[in-house]
Formats: C-alpha cells, structure tokens, sequence
C-alpha cells in the first residue's frame, strides 16, 4: 500500500491554539518541532508546507531541546541529539531553514519561541497529549502574536475523534473499527518536501543569531544511520553531554535515535521478524523477541504510526478494500492481514491509540486515582496487607531484590533502556507486592520507567504500568492478599512461560560476579505461589 495523493492536511487534524491572525507581511512561516521530530509522514511539515506556498515565503523549521525537563539524562539527550543530527543533514541546503537550538544552561532557551514567531506570518507546532507538550504549547501560543496551528500526527485515528475515554481495549477496539475505515484515506504524505520549491531565507534574525546559535557539531554529533550503536560509538556517544546541567549517572545506551535510524529498525522488523511476530510472541522468548522495538522512535516522533502502517501494508500489498466487514471488537478479521500482521496491527492502533485516547482526555492519567473503581477499591481493602519482602526505591532501582527474574528485568532496563514485554508486567505486578502501599507502587512504577526507559514519558508507560493495577483489565479470582482481585503474576508462572536461562545469563549477574538469590522470599524458598 501506499499514501493516498497528497492532499491538504484534514480539518479534523488542525487545532488554532490562539485568537492571532497571520501576519501576511511576515518573514517566514515557523514550524517549531516538538513531537514529531521527523522529516517523512509528518502532517504538521506537510501543513508548515501549505503555508509557505500559500503565502509565498520561506519555511523556517525550530527544534529546541531543554535541559530541565524531568528525568533529563545523557541516555534521552543523546536519543534526541541523534535525531536533530540527521534532520540537519536532511534539511542541508535544500528548500527549508533548520536551526537545532541546545540548551547549556536552564533558561537559556527561554525567549526563543516568541522572538521568532515576531517574524513569523504563521506558526506551525506539533499537537500531542505527550509529557510536558500540552502545557508547553498552551502556554507558549497564549504569548505568540501571530496564528499558532497545532497539527495532530499521532495515530491512524485523529484526536479529536476521541470524545470519551473506554475502559478496556475491546471497548476501544469496536469503536476504531467503526472510525478507522473514514480516516485511512487521510494520509500524510511519505515526503512532504518532495519538489517543494519554496524562497531561501536569506538569514535568521539578528537578535535570534546572537542569543541562540545553532547546535554545532560537537554538539550534535554524527547522525546514526543504524538502530544499533557498535561498542565505539556507544563510548563515544556521551562524550559531549559532559557539561550539560543533567543526570549524567543514566548512560548512553546501545539504541540510536533519529529517524534514519528509526527506518532502518521499521525495514528489519518488517522484512526479518514481522512473519514470525504472533509465533514467537506465544513462545516468549526474551532473547529472540519478534516484537518491533519501535516504542522509543515513536515516543520521540523519529517514525509516525502512518509510516509503520504503510510498511506493513505494502508488504502484503494491502489496501482498504481488503478491510472486514466484522465492526464487532475481534482483534482478528478487521484488516483482512495474516494474522501476524493483524496481531501486530492491534498492538499499533488499539493498544498505542487507547493511551493516547486516555492521555487527551485525563488530566490526571498518571495518577493512581485514575484507576477504574473496582480496582482501586479492592487495593484499598488489602491495603493494610502485610508485605515481606518490602523494598525501598533505591533497592528496587538497584536490582538489589532476592527475586533472580525480576532483577535481571531491572538490570535489562537500566542497561538497555529497554525491557522484555511479557518481563514488563512481571516487573510492574511485583513492585505493587514488595511496596508500602498502592499509591507509593505507582509513583515508584513511573519514577524508575521514565528515568530509564528509551520509551517512558508516553502514553503507553502510562497504559502498561496502570494495567499492572487494573486500567483495562477485570478483576479476576481467587482473591489474594495484596492484589486483591488485580490480576496476579508470579516469577513462578513467569519461568515457566519463558526460556529465561540465557535472559539470566546475560542480565542475572550485578555485574561484579555476585550469583542472584533463589527467588522466592527471604529464606530462600524457591519460586512460591
């Protein structure tokens, strides 16, 4: 399959975030780039684009990168860095102005937005429920005195076809299946900057030059072309984050970031793992996973939902007549795919779309009161349980448990940035046993995934880590201490499931030689229900 003819961007995609007019005398259009960092399927470009023409002026591309956002480290710099690497390399000296902006020092940014959008005739941002972006962009278009547009590119469904919230992912799943056959002809286009000629800017403005200068290249570094960093690159990669005012003691891990990167990681999955996705999932085999891995060039918008959809289509020459006629809430039939294909479709639209559905329209989706109520009413009751063990946050962030499968699962994670999936659940279910209460498992949850996960900060933490406690499940029997009727995992089940003995052998050991303890609780008791 491929994008349907370029067309202008979808009203349904477009938000005004103030009451400004263009300014028709104005120096350039402005498209500050905030989520979807990328070149290709960009809805928000495509839209910077139509204006440019439209007004007949240059296009002026703002990629800036604060260095006090929370849980700011060398690992999620360096992933954006390696994205503001390729786009300047993309952008070189063609019809668009590129001006990657660092900060040095906190506030150093501040300013920058609006003395550029005081030369702007429009400015175009990036609209999604992510992080800190929906409080940045209110309060930046609120100061802006000229039109500020929010495009929306985060999924096949738009935004603003999201009027309530579902709470389970069939529910969500019926519902997709009814909106999506009126929105998969809204494409973005693969290249929206294919043929565009448009005026050069001639120069950024005086003050603009003086006060943030462009990124060097030391800065930036060399642009990743692989998802996979080699051992040198890996050393190097954190060289020039050194003087940057943020947590240096979360390293810079093997996965580059950046969109070429991104689309060579969508090619392999596609062409290598895709045809196995549904059998090796059933097998869960933690060193030999046919998932994607896609989370974290989507989370930092160095690929689009649009562009993953459209590679597994073309791969099985897919188009919209090959849709099901089922609107019933199936995860298969609806795509009329194998069902590889349709297995891994449910994950990227259903499950990826239901944590945006949830992050739009809750203003407290990280919180532990956004549970369903069964849930946390049967958390309330067994509240007061006893726990042994209990551990600390620093413990739990040490891998410094007696559980050998949970703590290879950590170390996974503060390694890699990255952790197993079906590893995922165990990890969150057990941090809700061994904590003082419900609530401080849930702050505990969030604290150690959007520290050290390539992909945390998203919508779907949010989703994976609320699920572990209820959001989009049941509840389930027997009742059990603590869990009341969450749904219980244990290390136990766990081992069972999965072919953990070189998961553990590579992730098992603190990295000092120390053997892991027996799992089980403190006496050693191997694996207990």
């Amino acid at each position: 399959m491929t994008a349907s003819a370029p067309t202008a961007v979808p009203a349904s995609r477009l938000a005004v975030q103030n009451d400004r007019p263009p300014r028709p005398r104005g120096q350039y259009v402005l498209y500050w780039m905030t989520a979807a960092r990328r070149t290709r399927f960009n809805f928000a470009l495509q839209r910077a684009v139509e204006w440019a023409r439209r007004l007949d002026r240059p296009l002026l591309v703002l990629e800036a990168l604060r260095c006090d956002y929370a849980w700011a480290s060398d690992r999620l710099h360096r992933f954006v860095l390696d994205g503001m690497a390729a786009q300047r390399l993309h952008f070189g000296d063609g019809p668009v102005t590129y001006l990657p902006f660092v900060e040095r020092r906190v506030g150093e940014g501040r300013g920058l937005l609006v003395a550029l959008a005081r030369e702007a005739a429009v400015v175009v941002t990036d609209d999604a429920p992510i992080f800190f972006l929906p409080r940045m962009l209110a309060a930046a278009a609120a100061r802006l005195d000229v039109l500020c547009e929010a495009v929306d590119g985060n999924g096949l469904l738009p935004l603003s076809v999201h009027r309530r919230t579902w709470p389970t992912a069939y529910a969500f799943r019926r519902f997709a299946q009814r909106e999506l056959p009126l929105h998969l002809g809204e494409f973005p286009e693969a290249d929206p900057l294919a043929g565009v000629q448009l005026p050069r800017l001639a120069q950024l403005p005086a003050d603009v030059q003086r006060r943030w200068p462009a990124a060097s290249t030391e800065w930036l570094g060399a642009a990743p072309v692989d998802p996979t960093r080699t051992p040198q690159q890996l050393a190097a990669a954190g060289a020039a984050l050194s003087g940057l005012p943020i947590d240096h003691s979360v390293g810079v891990v093997a996965t580059a970031g950046g969109e070429p990167a991104a689309q060579a990681a969508l090619a392999s999955f596609v062409t290598d793992r895709l045809p196995r996705y549904l059998d090796e999932r059933r097998r869960a085999d933690p060193e030999n996973e046919s998932t994607s891995g896609l989370s974290p060039w989507l989370h930092f918008g160095h690929v689009s939902a649009h562009a993953v959809f459209a590679a597994v289509a073309e791969r099985a020459d897919w188009s919209p007549a090959r849709l099901g006629s089922r609107r019933d809430g199936r995860r298969e039939g609806f795509w009329g795919l194998d069902p590889a294909a349709e297995a891994f479709l449910d994950q990227l639209v259903v499950w990826r779309e239901l944590g945006l559905n949830s992050a739009r329209l809750r203003d407290d989706d990280e919180a532990f009161e956004s549970l369903p109520e069964w849930a946390r009413a049967t958390l309330a009751r067994h509240a007061g349980d006893p726990r042994d063990p209990l551990y600390t946050r620093e413990e739990l962030r040490a891998a410094a448990t007696h559980d050998p499968v949970w703590n290879a699962a950590q170390r996974e994670l503060l390694q890699t940035g990255r952790m197993h999936n079906h590893l995922r659940m165990l990890w969150g279910k057990k941090i809700l046993q061994w904590s003082p209460d419900p609530a401080s498992a849930v702050a505990t949850l969030f604290e150690l995934n959007h520290r050290f996960a390539l992909d945390g900060r998203d919508p779907n933490s949010a989703s994976g880590i609320l699920w572990c406690c209820g959001r989009y499940d049941r509840p389930w029997g027997p009742e059990r201490p603590i869990f009341g009727t969450i749904r219980y995992m244990s290390s136990a089940s766990t081992a069972r499931k999965l072919r953990l003995k070189p998961y553990l052998q590579r992730y098992g050991s603190d990295g000092r030689g120390a053997r892991p303890v027996a799992d089980g609780d403190r006496t050693g008791r191997l694996f207990p229900e």
